[in-house]
């Protein structure tokens, strides 16, 4: 009897003749000595079993697996020999360094086309100006054919092979791409997979009743389904619809985790996987380095469950990874899973997505500014940042969505904090509804059953630099500093790093009015990047603090890789951490100075250099920092 490793062995050897046979003999000979099916087959005796192993563990009792995987390999072969050259060589030097991405060098920006540059030519001519800020990664907010007027902000795609026409077209995405590589920058897009929107081909296929799209969605004829999943469902959305499933209008209804018109995949079909592989190979050749998977958390459905966080996720989007590893390897992924603490680093790692937003550090910086404390903070740092190997947190500010408080009530419960409480302020103070608050974000979502609020803003209106808060330049370039120097890849929503205020025109806008995070996404502001480089103005002392600090990581190799141990200061209000055992870093999260004393400090030399500053400190005395001052020691 032939074990499993042998069963899969000889699956592999037989796919491997299927890919081969749609060619005459002399084709298939020159195919197999061309180094191209060499570097393949290589690919495929590595990567293929994890392939197997993880769609058989979704789909193992499913007659569709084989047939699927058989055309699904063609597929892959197709795209692999159609790669461009140059992205065959970034694949090969991507294998042999998976830590590309944990450089220090490596610092990101994130921006929508439209609102940033206009479109995808005016996004060209912006690239100088990424350079000079430093950036080494661009995130393009979505920008594929979408639905008119209201798309969750492109997050509802109708084609992922055709650009928005309002931005371009295809072939200026794959040149813009080139321009970046060409730059250093390497180029990140969203990968929507969870769900399409309702004028997608393969939903109205489906929503027709065309056979080769059965079951793509879930579609049901009445009530009697959707309300046995809603008892146990999330809303994720309240103000769009209660619970999770929108009504067509014929009478039937159909799963939108989000909105009406975000129709979710069903991935219990192995065809549907197979379809969206396609897509995410397509996105591949056009050069993007990065995948962005957008609501990871939702992918698989299951009756009694919340369908979130469920095994079968994991294991669609390592079957992934696994099609990626052997079609285009320079391709890594990046987690998007706002959800609990335990659950978001589930997702990270070398064989799921080798990166991932890091929600938690994002929410505990904002809070640590409303509290003044940094006990939050200081217990993810010990407890919750370092990952496994080879992979590494995105660090950011904000983001395009809202502020959601992602810390576990359990980990808030320990330093005798009650969680809804906690929220319940967290949520009034960046609102304004808190006496002496300096925020004036906007709240998102708000859920009167529950309570629950999250937070829109952008970081100049959440910092205070709105009502012209005299510390607001130093909280900004504070926040940051966190998200430069921790490890792992810094992130910048563009339009941070000139102050740019919110918006406030969304609410005039009907397909932007229900939608508070219209406020955080404003346009590029050119008064504002005007004055970057005059240090009177707010706009230049964030810009100038930025770029400076960008400098100093990319040009220190203690900024290097994605681990830390923190550094306990003896005082509340005052983070420290330390880097690569030669970096101590300080930042106080008050309006006063505040002090570590040298008796804290007693274990580190007698100096230390002042990256940021420029000046050494002697750390055999009490070492004071300035309100809202942050300090990156060299200590060895």
């Amino acid at each position: 009897m032939l074990t499993p490793t042998q069963q899969v062995g000889l699956i592999l050897q037989h796919l491997k003749t299927r890919i081969l046979d749609i060619y005459t003999p002399e084709q298939r000979a020159g195919i197999e000595k061309s180094e191209d099916w060499q570097q393949f087959s290589r690919r495929m005796d590595t990567h293929f079993h994890k392939l197997m192993n993880e769609l058989d563990s979704v789909y193992g009792n499913n007659e569709a697996l084989l047939p699927m995987l058989e055309m699904l390999l063609a597929q892959v072969w197709q795209s692999y020999s159609q790669r461009s050259a140059s992205l065959k060589n970034i694949d090969i030097e991507r294998e042999n360094n998976p830590d590309w991405i944990l450089s220090n060098k490596q610092v990101g920006g994130v921006c929508y086309v439209d609102l940033f540059a206009g479109d995808l030519k005016g996004l060209k001519d912006k690239i100088p100006y990424f350079q000079e800020l430093g950036l080494t990664y661009l995130h393009l907010m979505p920008l594929f054919k979408c639905p008119e007027g209201k798309s969750d902000g492109g997050y509802a795609v109708s084609s992922y092979r055709d650009v928005n026409p309002a931005l371009g077209t295809i072939d200026d995405l794959r040149e813009v791409i080139a321009a970046l590589h060409e730059a250093g920058i390497s180029a990140v897009v969203d990968f929507i997979f969870n769900h399409t929107s309702n004028e997608h081909e393969w939903a109205q296929r489906c929503a027709a009743g065309d056979p080769l799209f059965d079951n793509f969605y879930y579609i049901f004829p009445d009530r009697r389904m959707p309300d046995q999943y809603d008892r146990t469902l999330r809303e994720i959305f309240p103000d769009q619809h209660p619970g999770g499933f929108s009504q067509l209008e014929d009478g039937r209804w159909v799963w939108t985790t989000f909105n009406s018109f975000q129709w979710d995949l069903n991935y219990s079909n192995p065809w549907v996987f197979r379809a969206m592989a396609g897509e995410m190979l397509f996105l591949a050749n056009l050069g993007v380095d990065i995948l962005r998977m957008d609501a990871v958390a939702f992918i698989w459905k299951q009756m009694g469950t919340s369908c979130e966080n469920l095994p079968q996720a994991h294991a669609l989007i390592r079957a992934f990874n696994a099609v990626m590893r052997i079609a285009a390897p320079a391709v890594f992924f990046q987690s998007e899973a706002i959800v609990h603490p335990d659950q978001v680093v589930q997702y990270i790692g070398q064989e799921e997505c080798q990166i991932g937003y890091n929600p938690l550090q994002m929410a505990l910086l904002w809070n640590t500014l409303a509290t003044r404390e940094v006990n939050l903070l200081h217990q993810a740092l010990t407890y919750r940042h370092n990952l496994p190997e080879h992979t590494a947190w995105v660090n950011y500010v904000r983001s395009h969505d809202d502020i959601g408080w992602t810390f576990a009530d359990e980990d808030a419960a320990y330093l005798g904090i009650s969680g809804y409480d906690h929220r319940q302020f967290l949520n009034r103070f960046f609102v304004n509804r808190f006496d002496g608050s300096f925020a004036r974000g906007v709240p998102f979502q708000y859920n009167p059953n529950t309570g629950d609020c999250r937070v829109s803003g952008t970081s100049a209106a959440l910092a205070g630099l709105a009502q012209n808060d005299p510390h607001a330049v130093s909280r900004i370039k504070l926040l940051y500093s966190i998200a430069l120097s921790t490890g792992g890849l810094p992130l910048i929503y563009l339009g941070d790093e000139v102050g740019t205020p919110n918006d406030d025109g969304w609410v005039q806008d009907s397909n932007k009015s229900d939608d508070s995070r219209w406020a955080h996404r404003p346009r590029y502001n050119e008064a504002l990047y005007a004055q970057r480089n005059d240090p009177s103005t707010a706009a230049g002392q964030i810009y100038q603090g930025l770029r400076h600090m960008i400098a100093v990581r990319k040009s220190n190799p203690r900024f290097d890789g994605g681990r830390l141990v923190t550094f306990n200061t003896n005082n509340k209000h005052i983070i420290g951490y330390i880097r690569n055992n030669a970096l101590l870093a300080f930042g106080n999260f008050s309006e006063y100075p505040q002090t570590v004393t040298a008796h804290t400090l007693q274990a580190m030399p007698f100096k230390a250099h002042d990256l940021i500053g420029g000046k050494t400190v002697s750390l055999n005395q009490d070492l004071t920092l300035q309100p809202y001052q942050v300090m990156w020691l060299e200590i060895a």
